[in-house]
């Protein structure tokens, strides 16, 4: 019998964190920790509960000594509405956090670091990006500019650790991810999420915010905990920088009709032009991480938009129902 490795999850009470902790708990390879700040525990088997303020550099050594691997999820994240009106938000926090978290796990020798990067620092493109497209030397949005920085600062950190010690790290450019346990209220989410609940919570029509031209990679949850898995297994180089994107763009309005579509509702839709419309294409060349780690994404758009609804419907109208009652 094969020792399991012992690996932390932090932010798992978050979109991403849930997912990890959730599926990585089922598979036989992993003894998981699960850290969270102040949302409480939810019931998931096999799973070893943390509290942790990894602000914090005391709490991040409490956590992270004897652990095999980190996958970092934690961060201060909102919508579009919040990189618009409190930019800041983005920046502080993270930065803390991965700086102490990176420099524990070199100390503590830990084996792999798993870091969620983010697609914002790439340029609009109306062809499949790839990692090595990013020019540093082109400014970044202005409404990215923050978050955008802040990402591509704690990817070369990971280069950076991973130059000087023996532990191994993964930078993951993501896409849009969507599907169970992502923020679906109209403060916080994203366009996804906040495209689910407004359509099914409508009754006779949906309004999207700007012109819905907008063109976006949307990759399925299952997808991206597949590739961290994969990830941990088969990188073989120190620091691996990765695009993790389902590889085809999607308008907005385009996405808005699917998903009224599927939802089995006839609903108008109408566009409010009062609001902030970021015009861009942006979508991913994944042929890095099919090559080197045998990943492909498993889950078809309008699959992976059928299983949210569903899931939708299971959990979060239950609760809505609940207060309304």
């Amino acid at each position: 019998m094969s020792i399991k490795k012992k690996v932390l999850i932090c932010g798992a009470t978050g979109f991403i964190g849930r997912n990890m902790t959730e599926q990585l708990s089922q598979l036989d390879d992993y003894e998981v920790h699960a850290v969270r700040f102040q949302r409480p525990e939810y019931p998931c088997k096999n799973v070893i509960w943390h509290q942790a303020d990894l602000r914090r550099p005391e709490d991040v050594e409490r956590v992270v000594k004897g652990m095999d691997i980190i996958i970092q999820a934690a961060a201060t994240t909102s919508g579009s509405k919040d990189i618009i009106s409190r930019p800041y938000i983005h920046v502080t926090d993270n930065a803390i956090m991965n700086s102490y978290l990176f420099r524990s796990a070199f100390e503590h020798k830990i084996k792999h670091v798993l870091f969620f990067s983010c697609t914002v620092m790439y340029q609009s493109s109306d062809k499949a990006l790839k990692e090595s497209d990013f020019n540093a030397n082109n400014p970044l949005h202005p409404r990215y500019f923050g978050v955008g920085n802040t990402k591509l600062y704690i990817e070369k950190m990971c280069e950076f650790y991973a130059g000087i010690s023996d532990t191994k790290f993964t930078a993951i450019r993501h896409s849009n991810i969507y599907g169970s346990h992502d923020k679906y209220d109209l403060e916080r989410s994203h366009v996804f999420g906040a495209t689910i609940t407004k359509v099914m919570q409508a009754s006779d029509k949906i309004t999207v915010w700007g012109t819905g031209d907008e063109e976006r990679d949307l990759l399925y949850i299952d997808d991206l905990v597949s590739f961290v898995d994969l990830a941990i297994q088969k990188q073989s180089e120190k620091y691996r920088l990765y695009n993790c994107g389902y590889g085809k763009a999607i308008a907005i309005k385009e996405l808005v009709k699917k998903i009224v579509d599927y939802s089995g509702k006839s609903l108008k839709i109408e566009h409010d032009l009062s609001q902030p419309t970021i015009k861009t294409s942006l979508f991913l060349d994944c042929e890095l991480a099919k090559k080197e780690l045998g990943w492909k994404v498993k889950t078809d758009l309008d699959t992976g938009i059928q299983k949210t609804l569903t899931w939708w419907k299971e959990n979060i109208a239950k609760n809505i129902n609940k207060v309304t009652a």
